[in-house]
């Protein structure tokens, strides 16, 4: 088949160029618009607790959770003398501004709900313990995360209104903060990583015209992915958080597949091929090795469907869509302009060209000779350090984000924090208890409250028969209350509570409160629980009961695809422990780093004691398919020249020597686009950017340059092992790079096997 594709590639390379030209126009056209179609949040399980009591509150009561809070601040809210009484939140001026304000909010066809500290009776926990602020809670149409609604009703409120002072808080502008930020750093790491990325592509492939094949591909990859994108939004929800990835891999896998295919060009053009024969011999020869890579990567980031966030399954559509195209691209388009390109590929040079090294005499090869000559020793001591390094993932404790993952200068976060450090009570994260077939009247809908109201760290429960603080009711029934019963469609009634806390959701603290009420027997029936601690705990439940079937279908299609590329099964085992491996050190970094904050200052985030829920999942997927992508590109040239010379140690040292310098130069460039995500002012994006870039580069260093040679040494001739009953199931059915060459092995070659096996 790789055979035919080189063909075609040579005999209709001026159509696959012309229609490549067409395709990036029409993905460009239309794929840019995705980004108005990107949403902002996806963390949550449709199928859980949280999401059941968040459609009840939409569907049921046409309302939700509060998404804006509004501080509304006197004149003396910043001062150390707050002792004025003019100056004060119960000030009659003040009361009046506030009351304008609330009034103005209700007249908005985008505000589906206000409460006020003036129109609850003035209750403590909706004045700052200063006395000197007061909150205004409001709820507008649309979603939790309708950052458009968001935004439109803090412009038209915030600001300076006479005796008062309005800032924007809370949930809304939290997202909305957190989506300009991430489309800002977007920019930003594109600035850097890309004419990064240009030098060292010059530096590497030494000419002008040879950098730029990488960049074209790249700019097919990152367009075409946004147009699959943007089909795909047409079905489902995408998150905007997958862009980050979408421009990160499709670079680095661009150039990934770019080194291999022009290296291997280069080199059967020095073997005295005519480029059109040489084209032919790269794709039938690393077109395979591409493509089971592609597939690899592929398949790990389609683990991510399995899991019922959206926010995880957008970086499957982004990571699918961007291997594919990445893959296509190097398949078709690269070589067809090899193929018209011809030598002149090494054409506009700027830097000398460099006189390969004897196979025997190269680094790559020196250190795999080092190695194998003591495995045992230099094995296990990159084991041990690799386990070393993933110690910390011990202690990991998880969460969600909130907005400290802003910097410390962001308005929205700063707003967000005074809520918990100038309040009894946080408002912002009040969250619902439902009853969708209520019982008992109010005389149940009251004990209920009472009882909610008593559980340790509330402070207070609004109910359709007033407010409760302690247990007692201090407020009665208000008009605003009446939205707090509805009929549930079943002939019967539902009633909601609105819990509001005194600790943060998304913590330890916030778990066992969510345990206390879900625990609890209440009067007015059974009930469902929403807000963010459920919303966490929920998340976490769904992840840990689809997690084994996600390692599942990585650890088997992998295992599937080595077996069909190598006919081992040595191999694939050995691959998948030594990614794991890998990955462990990888995790113990990222708890270590951003968990515990070590260099927080330095790479400017707010340590919370805390890890995304999701972020190790997403970056187990995207680094163990990198892995296994760079694991493919080794074994092949190892497997080729085994197939050719029957010596294991040698066709490991030369292996490594042919590929050594390919794929140090795809990790360092890959690694450039990861470290430019890395910048983002987004705590969890920081992490994804900077966690990918220590796991690519620990795998092409420690485990590429010396797990594996030291392992492969001590299996010898069993790594190309298995069963008998496999061979026929491989003979029919397996691929390799390996494709037949009638090139005679030459006695370079042959003195080079004869030396490593004496050495060895």
């Amino acid at each position: 088949m790789f055979t035919a594709l080189g063909h075609v590639a040579v005999r209709r390379r001026r159509i696959i160029v012309g229609l490549s030209v067409v395709f990036v126009a029409v993905a460009a056209a239309l794929g840019l618009g995705l980004f108005d179609r990107l949403a902002g949040g996806g963390f949550d399980d449709p199928a859980s607790e949280s999401s059941a009591a968040a459609e009840l509150m939409s569907d049921t009561f046409k309302t939700g959770s509060p998404n804006l809070v509004l501080l509304v601040d006197t004149d003396s809210a910043r001062a150390t003398d707050a002792t004025d009484p003019t100056k004060l939140v119960d000030a009659p001026t003040v009361e009046a501004a506030g009351t304008a304000l609330v009034e103005q909010l209700k007249a908005r066809p985008d505000v589906a709900e206000v409460v006020s500290y003036w129109a609850l009776g003035k209750v403590a926990p909706l004045r700052s313990d200063a006395g000197t602020t007061a909150l205004v809670v409001v709820r507008t149409t649309g979603q939790d995360d309708a950052t458009e609604q968001v935004d439109a009703v803090a412009e038209a409120v915030t600001g300076d209104r006479g005796p008062i002072t309005v800032t924007a808080s809370g949930q809304g502008p939290v997202f909305s903060a957190i989506s300009t930020t991430i489309q800002d750093d977007l920019a930003s790491a594109e600035a850097i990583a890309v004419p990064l990325t240009v030098i060292l592509l010059v530096i590497v492939f030494g000419g002008l015209i040879a950098a730029g094949l990488p960049l074209v591909v790249g700019m097919m990859s990152v367009m075409g992915t946004f147009l699959t994108l943007w089909i795909i939004t047409q079905f489902t929800d995408v998150s905007i958080f997958s862009i980050n990835l979408v421009t990160a891999l499709g670079l680095g896998l661009a150039v990934d597949y770019s080194l291999f295919v022009v290296s291997r060009f280069r080199e059967e053009l020095a073997a005295g091929r005519d480029p059109h024969a040489a084209v032919v011999r790269t794709v039938e020869t690393a077109g395979r090795t591409i493509a089971v890579s592609a597939l690899t990567v592929g398949i790990s980031l389609s683990a991510l469907l399995v899991f019922p966030l959206y926010f995880l399954r957008s970086f499957a559509y982004a990571g699918i869509g961007v291997t594919l195209v990445s893959a296509a691209a190097s398949l078709l388009t690269l070589p067809a302009l090899l193929a018209m390109l011809g030598t002149r590929v090494d054409s506009l040079r700027v830097l000398k060209k460099r006189t390969p090294s004897p196979t025997h005499d190269g680094f790559w090869h020196r250190t795999a000779v080092f190695v194998m000559k003591r495995p045992v020793v230099i094995g296990g001591a990159v084991v041990v350090l690799l386990l070393f390094l993933g110690a910390p993932f011990l202690n990991v404790v998880f969460g969600t984000p909130d907005e400290r993952v802003l910097p410390a200068s962001n308005e929205a976060r700063i707003a967000t924090e005074r809520l918990r450090g100038e309040f009894s009570s946080n408002e912002a994260q009040a969250f619902p208890v439902i009853a969708e077939n209520a019982s008992g009247g109010d005389a149940a809908t009251d004990a209920t409250a009472k009882q909610l109201s008593t559980i340790d760290s509330v402070a207070r429960v609004d109910a359709a028969t007033g407010r409760y603080i302690e247990g007692q009711l201090v407020l009665g029934p208000d008009p605003s209350l009446a939205g707090f019963r509805a009929p549930n469609g079943i002939g019967g009634e539902a009633v909601r509570f609105s819990v509001v806390t005194t600790i943060n959701p998304n913590s330890p603290e916030g778990e066992a409160q969510l345990a206390n009420v879900r625990g609890l027997q209440y009067p007015a029936g059974d009930v469902v629980v929403g807000g963010n601690s459920a919303r966490l705990v929920d998340t976490k439940a769904a992840i840990t009961a689809r997690l084994p079937w996600a390692v599942g279908i990585i650890a088997l299609a992998t295992f599937i695809l080595l077996f069909l590329m190598f006919g081992s099964v040595v191999v694939p085992l050995k691959a998948i422990v030594l990614n794991l491996l890998s990955l462990s050190a990888t995790f113990g970094a990222m708890v270590w780093i951003f968990q515990e904050g070590h260099f927080s200052g330095l790479l400017g985030f707010t340590p919370t004691g805390l890890t995304d829920t999701t972020t190790p999942i997403l970056m187990f997927c995207v680094a163990f398919g990198l892995s296994m992508d760079y694991e493919v590109f080794l074994l092949s040239r190892i497997k080729e020249e085994h197939d050719r010379t029957g010596d294991n140690t040698a066709s490991v040292a030369i292996g490594l020597e042919k590929t050594g310098s390919i794929v140090t130069a795809a990790a360092m460039l890959l690694a450039i686009t990861f470290l430019a995500t890395g910048t983002s002012d987004v705590t969890f994006i920081k992490l994804f950017g900077i966690g990918l870039t220590l796991a690519v580069l620990m795998d092409a260093t420690l485990v590429r340059g010396l797990l594996v040679p030291a392992f492969m040494k001590l299996a010898g001739e069993a790594n190309w092992w298995a069963p008998r009953w496999m061979r026929p199931i491989h003979d029919c059915f397996g691929f390799s790079e390996h494709a037949p060459d009638p090139t005679d092995e030459d006695d370079a070659v042959a003195a080079d096997r004869e030396l490593v096996s004496a050495s060895g």
